[in-house]
């Protein structure tokens, strides 16, 4: 027997109260090592199999499959490679059962077979959920299963264009004794499935639950075992939706897909930038418009600002949707370089849409915004922020600026506040005024002057 952490998949000889590879308590379950003859099947070679020099392998790519979901085919990398198993993680109700009924809706309605593998739902509430997402097509095959062995069956008669498990935490093989969901449950389970993948051709797409750590449950050799990592993200509450790569052999991790939460499902956004805006108040004080690249697509955000004096002593600094470290620095530079004394003040910072940004290319955008609120004095509204904060003040350069600015350009705005560094090497397009700054003190004087 080998006793296993629940948590991490870390194997000791003996029982361990806490983890020695991560450090959580009671996650120590005992597990039998499977039987040789369960492993025979998984462990057959291929007669395809065989050395043969690099110069003669077959070159050409493979055709990838359009989903005709543009946001989901492009975080994809251009559709499906056939063949690639791809695990969709998120936490529990942010919609990932929906996003891929509504791929194997699309898929089927072009008269593809796909088989909707479910484990945790019965096929009359699949079919009560496909109604509602207008994915209901002869070509949509679902089941109800969670023995391993019969879904491959299934798998291997039917021949499926595309096959989804939902969810792979609770399928089992019955010849290992450990429960539905244990480390060696969910590793056994991938594996077979990655296997009948790359030996058949067939896409296959895995619901992965997230544990309250933010990473996919089970140990993180299931990552390792698939060809594509996807995380569905956004506040169950908030009606955004985003879809990243955080792993992808057939393409680019920086590509996000943004959909909307409706009553029909999950609507891709074609133009998030004009979404995201749509709702701003102009004439506000603690509002900043910024410019995040999210790929090769850049999105204008709005930063908001609160600064109130502190009624309690220690103040607060609260940040939503940047991290909470760059906010701090951000204040350091403010009260050194600025001369504006915020020790005083509770300062919150929110990112509007539930958008996370980690570049830092938003925070002159994120310093206008505490300067505006502490002053009480509004931006212009036609005023866009690009530019990363050194420690000194000074306002460093950020890549791809001609795609921000023209994005800015197009939704309408009239004035960009860049780096110096940044105004060579490229034209400007007319109609907007690209103006460059040296340091958060001349990016003071230009937004609120010299008072």
């Amino acid at each position: 027997s080998a006793y296993v952490c629940q948590s991490c998949g870390h194997s000791a000889a003996r029982w361990f109260g806490r983890c020695a590879a991560c450090g959580e308590w009671n996650t120590c379950v005992e597990e039998r090592p499977q039987a040789p003859d369960s492993r025979r099947e998984h462990l057959t070679v291929s007669p395809r199999a065989q050395l043969q020099p690099i110069t003669q392998v077959d070159d050409q790519d493979h055709e990838r499959l359009q989903i005709g979901i543009s946001e989901f085919d492009r975080v994809l990398g251009g559709g499906i490679m056939p063949g690639s198993v791809v695990l969709v993680g998120g936490d529990p109700g942010i919609g990932k059962s929906t996003l891929l009924l509504q791929m194997a809706g699309q898929l089927a309605a072009s008269d593809f077979r796909i088989a909707y593998i479910s484990a945790e739902e019965s096929p009359a509430q699949i079919r009560l959920r496909a109604g509602r997402l207008g994915a209901l097509c002869e070509s949509l095959h679902v089941m109800a299963e969670t023995s391993l062995a019969a879904i491959l069956d299934q798998l291997r008669s039917a021949s499926p264009l595309a096959v989804v498990i939902d969810s792979i935490q609770t399928i089992y093989m019955p010849e290992l004794e450990s429960a539905p969901g244990s480390v060696t449950q969910v590793r056994e389970c991938a594996a077979r499935l990655v296997y009948l993948a790359k030996e058949s051709g067939i896409p296959t797409f895995l619901v992965g639950h997230v544990t309250k750590e933010g990473t996919v449950a089970g140990p993180r050799v299931l990552e390792h075992l698939v060809d594509t990592v996807l995380y569905l993200e956004g506040e169950r509450h908030h009606h955004f939706r985003i879809l990243r790569a955080a792993k992808n052999r057939f393409g680019s991790t920086n590509e996000i897909g943004i959909f909307e939460m409706r009553d029909q499902g999950l609507i891709e956004v074609s133009n998030p930038s004009k979404l995201l805006l749509a709702e701003r108040a102009e004439g506000v004080s603690g509002s900043a418009i910024v410019c995040s690249m999210e790929g090769t697509r850049p999105l204008l955000i709005e930063i908001q600002a609160l600064v109130s004096r502190s009624s309690f002593g220690y103040p607060q600094r609260v940040a939503t949707g940047i991290d909470a470290k760059r906010l701090s620095i951000i204040i350091a530079v403010l009260e050194k370089r600025c001369g504006h004394d915020l020790s005083s003040e509770d300062i919150f910072v929110n990112v509007v849409g539930g958008i996370r940004l980690d570049e830092p290319a938003v925070d002159m955008g994120v310093g206008l915004a505490i300067i505006s609120s502490f002053r009480n004095k509004p931006i212009d509204a036609k005023t866009v922020a690009i530019g990363e904060v050194g420690l000194g003040g000074e306002i460093r350069p950020v890549n791809q600026i001609d795609r921000r600015v023209a994005e800015a350009r197009s939704l309408g705005f009239e004035q960009c506040l860049v780096a110096r560094s940044n105004l060579q090497g490229w034209k400007r397009p007319e109609g907007m005024e690209v103006v460059g700054v040296g340091g958060m003190e001349a990016v003071e004087a230009l937004a609120f002057g010299s008072s």
